[in-house]
């Protein structure tokens, strides 16, 4: 690719397309309703993060959130994270995706290494909907109880959470792609009564057997009293031959009407898991009724997805993503769900599944549009993509370069849609606006009711200058909890430690005048990988866990203009030698226990791990020196125990830097 000027311009909607967005009828409905005379959209996005009550309202009313109780009051306080929203209402997230029926109507594509296809009608997931919540509510599952899923991204994920959310029940799911370690450390924590599992999956044409892994889950989640296995690798699975499994078809069977269990707006739907650096991964509550608003808000208005429209991201059921997928049910969008690598048997199968679907509007990340570049391929003659009229791209920066690619060799009339957001909050805090032109390398605009701003070190808002990511009031979707977190101190030192009353988010982000902005990675030492984030500590689990390894320390080399690296540091036990071998078997830990995603690219043997006085790992200083800054801006000496090792690390950040430069 050639080198393309970040800012360049490379599409604008034409009047007609802007006239048709969902948008455009919210400002003028707003304006109707309001008295208001909003013309542009950083006119709508000022008024809709300053009367923030009067915003969340208007998206309730314009997008008829289905309720069984009114609320009281919109909004609080507008302290985080004190906020209530939507006191006294009560509603179903499943309910508000069901009031889309229409019966002969695909509701969900699918399709994966081992499928060619599979459609599922509204009339057919209504009904397996309401048979698998039957079902659980027939083994004593009550509002609040959790349900976990070891499932891969296929029809009876969707379903199973469709039931667990209709009535009341909290969900939660991991990949089969995570370790047995990895999956107990998340679902042990929060005690679930029932787990749904496959007895195995099919990744990049390797099959792999999923049972060992779930015979280790039920010894170590006592309180799952049933398992409900889905024959997926081997269809016809002895169900009869294995131990305290019940099987989905049988839970089939159980045909009855499907109701919906009228729960608070605070009632949590789901628990998804975001890892500090320290301690077990952080069970984050989400709301079903900040989830519904939050996303209806997303999918409607930010996408301008409709009952029209054909939605596809490609995502595990461990990626907020696939979460925020299921979003496209609520406005009545047909859904594409696929299961498997994005390239194989060849990098060309998700357009294949493009052309095949007729998607709409398709989700990847960075990574794979980076991938498509390496490859030389040029989608646009190889496959129809008439249908498509938008790329969302999310997990880590788009290069200016991919924005051109994208433009040359998918569909030049097409919104290129860059968004950043987190686990967090199951949303984009900056993304996309169908109203506004797309340039090389920007985020078009922040997200309506977000309050994004750039902080200095001080807290004070910067324009054009590189800053931390900060939300300056809070939104639905924000978690109401973290699982078994007393007085809410893992949650508070997550996003409130820096600046008191502000969400600190762990990005570095520009913002220019006009709103758009450009993410340059993470600033903390989480691990990103294609959009998957991890604690170090996990890594750190497994890695100083081998006799071999003394202690370790893993960077995160994620940022925008470079290739994502990630290099692990160990110090060795006397008369223990790093050679191939060992790096192998680090690697193959990590692969098993943790995940294929998380395997260092480089394993290098050092001295001393750098720490504080106190000896806490010096993570983020090291990151940063690793990223180019200057030793003397990002580390202070006589805070370390071993200040001397800091040099080795400015070393090599010379010799990376070196290296990306020769590229």
């Amino acid at each position: 690719m050639k080198p393309v000027t970040e800012g360049k311009l490379l599409w604008s909607p034409t009047e007609e397309q802007i006239k048709q967005t969902s948008l455009v009828n919210f400002m003028k409905w707003v304006n109707e309703q309001q008295g208001t005379k909003f013309e542009t959209y950083q006119d709508l996005w000022k008024w809709s993060v300053l009367e923030l009550e009067d915003f969340w309202e208007s998206v309730w009313k314009f997008c008829q959130v289905k309720a069984s109780a009114p609320y009281y009051s919109v909004l609080n306080m507008r302290q985080m994270p004190e906020a209530k929203w939507f006191q006294g209402a009560k509603l179903n997230y499943a309910d508000n995706v069901f009031k889309n029926y229409k019966e002969d109507k695909t509701a969900l594509f699918f399709r994966s290494e081992r499928v060619a296809k599979r459609e599922v009608s509204w009339k057919e997931l209504r009904e397996k909907t309401a048979s698998i919540a039957n079902s659980l509510k027939s083994m004593g599952v009550k509002p609040g109880d959790r349900v976990v899923a070891y499932m891969p991204n296929i029809l009876e994920t969707v379903i199973a959470f469709l039931a667990c959310a209709s009535i009341g029940a909290i969900w939660s799911s991991c990949s089969p792609d995570f370790g047995a370690s990895s999956v107990v450390d998340r679902f042990k924590q929060i005690e679930p009564v029932v787990l749904f599992t496959i007895d195995g999956y099919q990744y990049n044409g390797k099959t792999f057997n999923c049972l060992p892994v779930v015979t280790k889950l039920q010894e170590e989640l006592t309180f799952v009293k049933h398992t409900i296995l889905v024959p997926y690798l081997n269809q016809i699975t002895p169900i009869d031959t294995l131990q305290n499994f019940t099987s989905w078809d049988s839970l089939l069977s159980n045909e009855q009407e499907l109701q919906f269990e009228q729960v608070p707006f605070d009632h949590p739907l789901w628990i998804l898991y975001s890892s500090g650096t320290t301690g077990l991964p952080k069970p984050i509550v989400q709301g079903q009724g900040g989830i519904l608003l939050e996303h209806l808000k997303v999918v409607n208005l930010q996408q301008n997805l409709s009952a029209e429209d054909v939605f596809f991201w490609y995502t595990t059921t461990g990626w907020m993503m696939w979460n925020f997928l299921l979003g496209g049910l609520l406005v009545g969008s047909t859904i594409v769900l696929y299961d498997g690598s994005p390239s194989y048997p060849s990098i060309d199968i998700l357009w294949s599944l493009i052309e095949e679907s007729g998607t709409t509007f398709f989700g990847t990340s960075a990574g794979y549009i980076s991938s498509c570049v390496k490859a030389g391929i040029i989608p646009r003659e190889t496959h129809n993509l008439s249908k498509l009229k938008g790329i969302g791209s999310t997990g880590s920066p788009l290069m200016a370069e991919g924005f051109s690619w994208t433009y040359a060799n998918v569909k030049e009339d097409l919104w290129l849609v860059s968004t950043s957001g987190g686990t967090d909050v199951c949303t984009a805090f900056v993304g996309g606006c169908s109203i506004l032109p797309v340039r090389a390398g920007e985020l078009q605009a922040r997200a309506l009711g977000a309050n994004v701003q750039s902080f200095d070190e001080e807290g004070n808002s910067l324009v054009n200058e590189v800053g931390e990511l900060v939300i300056t009031a809070p939104m639905p979707s924000m978690p109401l909890f973290f699982w078994n977190d007393e007085n809410q101190e893992r949650y508070l030192n997550s996003y409130f430690d820096i600046f008191p009353g502000i969400w600190r988010h762990g990005d570095w982000i520009k913002i220019d005048e006009k709103g758009s902005s450009v993410i340059f990675g993470r600033s903390d030492s989480t691990i990103n990988r294609q959009g998957v984030r991890l604690g170090t500590s996990e890594i750190y689990r497994v890695v100083e866990g081998l006799e071999e390894i003394l202690e370790g320390l893993v960077i995160d080399l994620e940022m925008l203009g470079r290739n994502s690296h990630m290099p692990l540091f160990v110090v060795l036990k006397e008369n223990a030698y790093l050679d191939d071998q060992l790096k192998q078997k680090i690697k193959n830990e990590i692969r098993h226990k943790i995940s294929p995603r998380f395997v260092p690219d480089e394993i290098y043997e050092v001295e001393e791990i750098p720490k504080t006085i106190s000896g806490k790992k010096l993570e983020v200083p090291i990151r940063k020196i690793l990223l180019g800054f200057e030793v003397e801006k990002v580390a202070n000496p006589d805070s370390m125990s071993n200040p001397h090792t800091l040099h080795y690390y400015q070393k090599l950040a010379e010799q990376l830097n070196q290296e990306h430069q020769n590229k």
